[in-house]
């Protein structure tokens, strides 16, 4: 094994490498990086600034999880989520980037993409839901497209999500145990157990083209849900120039004004919803009340 061979092998174990955080570290760290957050929302706004993030990577690799704790806090009409379905028969027809061109920022406005058009260089192309030289295409125009977002004064910042085939097959499996998240295991993700190397081929085939200097790839280390999420929001906030800007007005609350003599209307008038909650507070009291009697 020669000194490049041995590198990678020790860059790769590196990047796998899962540090397990306390859950007390990990909600202070989080809490404490969303505030940042918000001193990222408020600078965007007031200086009309446009971000682009994009979250690319293997399926269940935690991309949904970290998009939802940074969107957590923010106002959705400044930070919001393209998360787009397959392209409609007239979306086909169109230039490939044409449609999310359409869900850019505007001033004041951070887009989070949720997959994008990089879906072109990996599941389209290791689907055969494109031809070769659509890919081809792609990866030339590609580095021009963002070049053209950059020179605009666009902050665009791209993220790899990437996940031990281990891990992801784990992932999988209590996903499908799960009624609540079974609906996240699509036809398309069980082809990506069998179809590792060929998405993995896919990846390298597509950095070589788009990890540029203008628009380089960010790669996010994800066997650990809670470390990737630290690692990439901390990264993100890192690589934009934001500063804490004071609201122009403190905000107080107003005295409430006297009464003028209204009287609310009585509640048996209104059709309120059956007070579920309580049932469950009076059936836990039976259910405690009946262990203490049996013992």
């Amino acid at each position: 094994m020669d000194n490049r061979e041995q590198l990678q092998e020790l860059n790769e174990a590196d990047a796998y490498h899962v540090t397990k955080i306390p859950r007390k570290i990990y909600e202070a760290e989080i809490y404490r990086l969303q505030g940042e957050l918000g001193k990222l929302q408020r600078w965007v706004k007031a200086t009309n600034s446009r971000v682009v993030i994009l979250f690319e990577g293997r399926d269940a690799a935690g991309k949904g999880g970290t998009i939802k704790r940074i969107t957590e806090y923010l106002s959705p009409r400044v930070a919001r989520i393209a998360a787009l379905p397959k392209p409609t028969e007239r979306e086909e027809t169109q230039w490939y980037f044409q449609r999310y061109i359409a869900h850019l920022p505007s001033a004041g406005e951070i887009v989070l993409f949720d997959r994008s058009w990089y879906n072109r260089a990996g599941v389209e192309k290791v689907m055969g839901f494109c031809s070769p030289e659509e890919v081809q295409l792609f990866m030339r125009q590609c580095p021009i497209f963002e070049q053209m977002l950059v020179d605009d004064g666009i902050y665009l910042r791209k993220y790899w999500f990437s996940v031990s085939d281990d891990v992801q097959y784990e992932r999988f499996e209590s996903r499908l145990n799960d009624p609540l998240r079974q609906w996240k295991l699509s036809p398309i993700d069980l082809e990506s157990i069998s179809r590792w190397e060929d998405y993995s081929r896919a990846k390298d085939d597509m950095m070589v083209h788009t990890d540029t200097p203008w628009a380089p790839w960010h790669h996010v280390a994800s066997d650990s849900k809670k470390q990737a999420r630290i690692n990439m929001i901390s990264h993100l906030l890192h690589s934009l120039p934001y500063y804490d800007i004071e609201p122009e007005e403190m905000i107080e609350l107003p005295k409430r004004p006297q009464t003028t003599g209204y009287v609310r209307p009585s509640v048996s008038i209104s059709k309120y919803v059956p007070d579920h909650a309580s049932t469950l507070v009076s059936e836990s009291k039976k259910k405690h009340k009946k262990k203490k009697k049996d013992k």
